[in-house]
C-alpha cells in the first residue's frame, strides 16, 4: 500500500536551555528520569498492579493530608464565628446569619469573576471532565480555588458539602504526583480514580464507600487493575484521617431494625417520594446552572442571598449539616421544622451549587434525606404506632434513597450509609428504598446523576464506550514497535544499508526539518536496493550518491507524532483525525527523538484482542 499524503506533524517539545527558568517538577522529573525508565514502561501496561499500588499508597497517604487539611481549615474558619461546634450557626444573631453568607459568596465572586468559566470549574464534575477531555490531568489553579474557595463559603455558612471539594482536592493531588514523575497517561487516570477513593474515605470515615465511589460515580467502571491500587489509596487516606478525627462513626445512630415486613409497602412508597425530591432537587440545580451568562460575581451573591435568606427562617440549613443529621436521627426535630429545613436545605444548596460556588452536593443529598426519612418515619408511626419502626430507620433510609437517587450510584450510597451508621440493620429495607428512589429519577422524570447532567450542559457524552475504555488502560509504550531505524528522506545508499543492518522492521523517515514524515517497511527497502545492487542500476542522482525513500515501491504510511505519555486511545484519536496509518512515539528526553511506531493495525489488534478477552 503505497501512501503520498503528507500532514504536518505535532511540533516536538523543546528542552529549556541553560539558564531558563525551569519549574521544579520539570527539573525533578529530568533528574529520575532514567531510573524511572523501567518503572514508566510498565505502567504503560493495563496490569502492571505492583507499580500501581505503590503509587497508591503515596496518592493515598497525601490525599489523606490533603483531606484532613481541608477540613481542618473549615472548622477553624467556622470556630472564629461560633462558640460551641464548627456547625453551629443557630447560635449566631440575625445579623449574622444574613451577613456571613452574603459576604462569603460575594468575596468568593469578586476574587474569580475575572477567571475563564473553564478556570473557575471544581468539584467533582470537574474531576471527571478532566478525565474525559485531559487523561485526568488537573489544574493547579483550580485545586487552589476549589481548597481556598471551599474554605471561605463552607466557613461562612454557605450551603453544600465538603466531599466533594475533598474530591476534587485527593485527585488533583494524585494527578500532580504523575506530571511530577512524567508518568504514562493511564496510570494517571488511575492516580485520579485513587485520590477520588482515599478522598471520599478519609472526609466520610468510609474507605468502602471511597472505593465504591470512585468506581460507580466517577470512573464508572469496576476493573481488577483499578480496585487494587483504589482499595490500598482508600486504606491509606482513611488511616490519616482516623488517626486526626479518630474511629467513630460520622453520626450517632440509635439501635434501630426494621420492625416488621409489612412495612415494606410503605417503604416502597417512601422510595417514589424520596426519588420525586430528588428529581426536583436535580431540576433546580441544573435551572440555577443556567444563569451562565450572568457575571459570576452576580451568580454567586445572587446564592448567598438566597441562602442567607433561607437562614433567617431555618439556620440549620446554614453549612455542611452533619449536626441536623444527628438531632433528625435522635427525633429532636419537630415535623413541621423537619418541612422547612428541607425545602430550605433544597433551594440554598440548589442555589449554590449550580451558581458554581466550591462546594459539594454529596452532604445536601444526605442532609435532605435524613430530613426527608425523618418526615416519613414521623408519619409511619402516626398512622400504625404499635408496627411502624423508629423514625431514626426512616432518617437512614432517607439518606441512602436520596444520594443513591442524586448521583445514580445505588451500591456507593448503600454501602456509604452502611459505613456512616455502622448499623447493619438497615441493608433490607435500604436495598429497596434505595432502587424504587433510582428508577423514579432515572425512569419516571428521566434525569441522568447530577454529575452527568451537568457534563451533558458542556457538550460531553460521559463515560467513554467500551472500546475507548479499552484502548485508555494501556499507554502507548505498551504496543509500540522499537525494531525501527531513521533515516533522513535523502540519504546515500551506504546509510540507508547501514541502517538496515540490525533488521528493522520499520524506517522511519524524516522530512527536511527532521521530524517524522513517513515509516517504511524496512524489507522492502532491502529488496529494492538489493535488486538495484544485482542489475548494476545507477543509484547517484546528479547531486551525489543519495537517494529519495520515497521512491521504493512498498508499504509506506504517513505518520503523525505522540507523546510517550498518551494512551493508545488518545494515538488512535490523533490517526483518525490526522487520517494516515501509523504514528511516531516521540520520548527520551531529546527533543524530536523517537522512541516507537505504532500502526493503526497494530491498535485495532489490540482491541480486538481485548474483545475476545471480555
Amino acid at each position: 500500500m503505497l501512501r503520498h499524503r503528507y500532514y504536518a506533524p505535532m511540533p516536538s517539545k523543546q528542552q529549556p536551555a541553560s539558564g531558563s527558568q525551569e519549574p521544579p517538577a520539570g527539573r525533578i522529573a529530568r533528574t529520575l528520569k532514567r531510573p524511572l525508565e523501567p518503572f514508566r514502561a510498565r505502567l504503560a501496561t493495563a496490569n502492571a498492579l505492583p507499580q500501581l499500588a505503590l503509587l497508591a499508597i503515596i496518592a493515598g497517604a497525601l490525599t489523606g493530608v490533603v483531606s484532613v487539611a481541608f477540613r481542618m481549615a473549615i472548622e477553624g474558619g467556622a470556630l472564629a464565628m461560633l462558640d460551641s461546634h464548627a456547625e453551629a450557626f443557630e447560635e449566631l444573631h440575625i445579623a449574622g446569619r444574613i451577613i456571613a453568607p452574603i459576604g462569603a459568596a460575594l468575596l468568593i465572586g469578586l476574587a474569580l469573576t475575572r477567571l475563564s468559566t473553564t478556570d473557575r470549574r471544581v468539584g467533582v464534575t470537574h474531576v471527571m471532565e478532566r478525565l474525559s477531555r485531559h487523561q485526568g490531568h488537573m489544574p493547579l489553579r483550580n485545586a487552589a480555588i476549589q481548597f481556598f474557595g471551599g474554605v471561605v463559603a463552607l466557613s461562612a455558612g454557605i450551603s453544600g458539602g465538603r466531599e466533594g471539594p475533598a474530591v476534587h482536592l485527593g485527585a488533583a493531588t494524585s494527578s500532580f504526583l504523575g506530571e511530577l514523575f512524567r508518568l504514562p497517561n493511564n496510570s494517571v487516570r488511575t492516580l485520579v480514580a485513587c485520590g477520588t477513593a482515599g478522598a471520599v474515605a478519609a472526609s466520610f470515615n468510609t474507605p468502602m464507600a471511597g472505593v465504591i465511589f470512585a468506581m460507580e460515580v466517577v470512573m464508572m467502571e469496576y476493573a481488577i487493575a483499578s480496585f487494587v491500587p483504589v482499595i490500598l489509596a482508600a486504606v491509606t487516606a482513611t488511616v490519616i484521617s482516623r488517626y486526626v478525627f479518630g474511629d467513630a462513626p460520622a453520626f450517632a445512630v440509635p439501635a434501630v431494625e426494621l420492625g416488621s415486613l409489612l412495612e415494606l409497602p410503605y417503604i416502597a412508597l417512601a422510595g417514589v417520594l424520596v426519588g420525586i425530591t430528588a428529581a426536583a432537587f436535580i431540576f433546580l440545580t441544573r435551572r440555577f446552572n443556567r444563569l451562565e451568562p450572568w457575571p459570576f460575581w452576580a451568580r454567586a451573591t445572587a446564592a448567598g442571598v438566597i441562602t442567607a435568606a433561607v437562614g433567617l427562617v431555618a439556620p440549620e440549613v446554614l453549612g455542611i449539616g452533619y449536626d441536623t443529621v444527628d438531632a433528625a436521627l435522635l427525633g429532636d426535630v419537630a415535623w413541621t421544622t423537619l418541612i422547612i429545613i428541607l425545602i430550605g436545605k433544597m433551594v440554598a444548596s440548589a442555589a449554590c451549587v449550580g451558581a458554581g460556588l466550591p462546594v459539594g452536593v454529596i452532604t445536601p443529598t444526605l442532609v435532605m434525606g435524613a430530613v426527608l426519612g425523618g418526615l416519613l418515619g414521623t408519619l409511619g408511626n402516626a398512622l400504625a404506632p404499635d408496627a411502624a419502626s423508629s423514625p431514626a430507620l426512616y432518617v437512614m433510609l432517607g439518606m441512602a434513597a436520596m444520594m443513591a437517587a442524586v448521583l445514580q450510584a445505588p451500591l456507593a450510597a448503600l454501602v456509604a450509609v452502611l459505613e456512616l451508621t455502622a448499623n447493619p440493620n438497615i441493608i433490607l429495607p435500604a436495598m429497596l428504598i434505595v432502587v424504587i428512589a433510582s428508577l423514579t429519577v432515572s425512569v419516571a422524570f428521566r434525569q441522568r446523576s447530577i454529575f452527568l447532567g451537568t457534563l451533558a450542559d458542556l457538550g460531553l457524552q460521559y463515560p467513554p464506550d467500551p472500546r475507548s475504555r479499552h484502548l485508555l488502560a494501556s499507554g502507548v509504550g505498551s504496543l509500540m514497535r522499537q525494531d525501527f531505524a531513521r533515516l533522513p528522506r535523502r540519504t546515500d545508499t551506504a546509510a540507508a544499508w547501514q541502517g538496515l543492518e540490525s533488521d528493522p522492521l520499520w524506517i522511519v523517515v524524516d522530512g527536511p526539518d527532521g521530524t517524522p514524515e513517513s515509516v517504511l517497511n524496512a524489507a522492502d527497502l532491502r529488496t529494492w536496493l538489493a535488486q538495484r545492487t544485482v542489475r548494476g542500476d545507477n543509484l547517484f542522482s546528479a547531486e551525489g550518491p543519495t537517494i529519495d525513500l520515497m521512491t521504493p515501491p512498498g508499504l509506506r504510511m504517513d505518520v503523525v507524532v505522540v507523546n510517550e505519555r498518551d494512551t493508545l486511545h488518545e494515538a488512535l484519536e490523533r490517526l483518525e483525525s490526522a487520517n494516515v496509518e501509523a504514528v511516531c512515539v516521540e520520548g527520551g528526553g531529546a527533543a524530536g527523538s523517537v522512541v516507537g511506531v505504532i500502526t493503526r493495525d497494530d491498535i485495532e489488534d489490540f482491541t480486538r484482542m481485548g474483545q475476545n478477552e471480555g
